[in-house]
């Protein structure tokens, strides 16, 4: 097992143990590809979506909320593509009698491409030690750059095939990397066919119309467009914020979180006038790499991958990449979208969906550029990051998630020493003092070293200790999780120490 197979499996099982997140159904043997965010889960899932929407929304006076409906009009979802073209390829492995996605299978082909690229700059790097010019050897190597031709060789092929609806194609390209199933070990494959990612249900009495779980949130902006536009007195350029779910009859979930049917995306759709669409493409990109790297989670986890092949519907198109466990991989996307979306739903709902812009004195159906982040992934980012083994003397390890304490379920744990003498009244006023501006918990049980750890492991950034001396002089011990360095102070400095460590302020780029 390599040691990114060993983190990712710890996460997953700390997860678990700490209240993060749980298999959905689980006394029921679970359902595949379906979690439950647990008390602290749903705390941190709270908090990125609050800095997310801070940053996106309450920052910018051109940008407001939405939330849409899940159920739509059906037609919404033809004039999408999403009813004729959203589509996955699928293939069976006929020893093994498993089913996968044709694409992911020539994906995983290239991660491995990836990883040898990057064997061979930790041996570089190793060799040439501060010398070592990463930026220059993948550039100049021989074999590297013959490795990443052969990545991007596969890339046009795989985006050629798939766009153009190739699926013989697709499969010929398996057999001749031989590509083999991970159950079998054998090459044996069926043919390629498409499977409809969409989830149809209906709506009222039998044989009435179907409806379809959204598969993603951005069409509910869309046909809102000219709502929130006139109800807001939003001039261009300006956009539309939302957060929400959505849901794909993914065949083949996987990765934990990364990957669900049912999920939640936090989305903007900025609206431009035409012509104008890239200079803002390009500022989206930027300031949503700025907020990520706000997070200090580590500039190198971040990378973006601009696209060379698009979307039917895009001029540009780029995702910011972060490095998770088992790779780089799409955290959010940043495309310019052009009119394809307001002039479909026109087109369909018969409705002029176009803006009168006064300053140029002309009607323009408006382009879009998009922001769309997965918030689960984005969980799943902060946690891989976050979660850490340490050694704290004579030999003793601690597991402690160094989440950044803006996104912390909890901001403070108020400990009394013992359950007795007074401590206990002491911490819960303490605590109610706190708790209006912060999320804290109160927690009597066990030794003091042992409330250390569980509050270390759920990623709390201060305990703080009341004893004896705090009944004498209202002065406690505030512990840093991670340098675990241990101050005594006033109780009544407590509001201001948290608030410097996570307040938005000291986070915004």
């Amino acid at each position: 097992m390599t040691n990114y197979e060993d983190l990712f499996k710890k996460v997953i099982a700390h997860c678990k143990e700490y209240g993060f997140v749980f298999q959905s159904s689980e006394i029921y043997d679970g359902l595949s590809a379906s979690y439950d965010y647990g008390p602290n889960g749903i705390e941190l899932k709270n908090n990125i979506k609050d800095y997310w929407w801070k940053s996106m929304v309450n920052i910018n006076e051109n940008i407001v909320g939405l939330d849409a409906a899940i159920f739509m009009h059906p037609n919404t979802w033809k004039a999408s593509g999403h009813v004729d073209a959203f589509n996955d390829p699928l293939i069976d492995n006929k020893d093994s009698k498993k089913r996968y996605r044709a694409d992911t299978l020539l994906e995983n082909y290239i991660s491995k491409i990836e990883a040898k690229i990057e064997k061979d700059c930790l041996k570089a790097a190793k060799r040439f030690g501060q010398a070592f010019d990463r930026k220059k050897f993948v550039s100049t190597n021989k074999r590297v750059l013959a490795r990443q031709a052969e990545i991007n060789n596969l890339n046009e092929k795989i985006h050629t095939h798939i766009s153009s609806g190739n699926l013989s194609a697709i499969k010929s390209l398996i057999e001749d990397l031989d590509i083999k199933c991970p159950v079998s070990g054998t090459s044996n494959w069926t043919d390629v066919r498409q499977f409809n990612l969409m989830f149809k249900t209906q709506i009222g009495a039998a044989k009435s119309a179907d409806l379809y779980l959204r598969p993603e949130t951005a069409q509910g902006i869309f046909v809102n467009f000219l709502n929130v536009q006139k109800t807001s007195r939003m001039k261009i350029p300006f956009g539309v914020a939302q957060v929400g779910k959505a849901f794909r009859n993914e065949i083949i979930a996987r990765q934990f979180i990364f990957r669900m049917r049912e999920f939640e995306q936090m989305e903007m759709q900025f609206f431009v006038r035409p012509g104008e669409e890239i200079k803002w493409y390009e500022y989206w990109k930027n300031t949503r790499m700025k907020w990520h790297k706000s997070l200090k989670m580590g500039n190198e986890n971040y990378r973006f991958h601009d696209h060379e092949n698009l979307a039917h519907y895009a001029n540009a198109a780029s995702d910011i990449e972060f490095k998770f466990p088992f790779g780089f991989k799409e955290l959010e996307g940043i495309h310019s979208r052009t009119a394809f979306d307001l002039k479909s739903h026109q087109k369909y709902s018969g409705k002029k969906l176009m803006y009168f812009d006064q300053e140029i004195n002309k009607s323009y159906t408006p382009y879009v550029v998009e922001t769309s982040i997965g918030l689960d992934r984005m969980f799943l980012a902060v946690l891989t990051n976050s979660l850490c083994e340490e050694e704290v003397g004579n030999g003793e390890m601690r597991t402690v998630l160094k989440i950044p304490p803006l996104l912390s379920p909890l901001k403070a744990a108020i400990l009394p020493l013992t359950k007795k003498d007074g401590m206990p009244e002491k911490a819960r006023k303490i605590m109610q003092d706190l708790q209006i501006d912060f999320n804290c918990q109160y927690e009597e049980k066990d030794s003091i070293g042992k409330r250390y750890r569980r509050q270390d492991a759920i990623g709390t950034p201060f305990c703080v200790t009341i004893d004896h001396q705090s009944l004498e002089d209202n002065t406690v011990t505030i512990r840093d999780r991670d340098t675990m360095i241990q101050k005594r102070v006033s109780a009544t400095s407590l509001r201001s120490i948290i608030s410097e460590k996570v307040n938005f302020a000291k986070y915004l780029y």
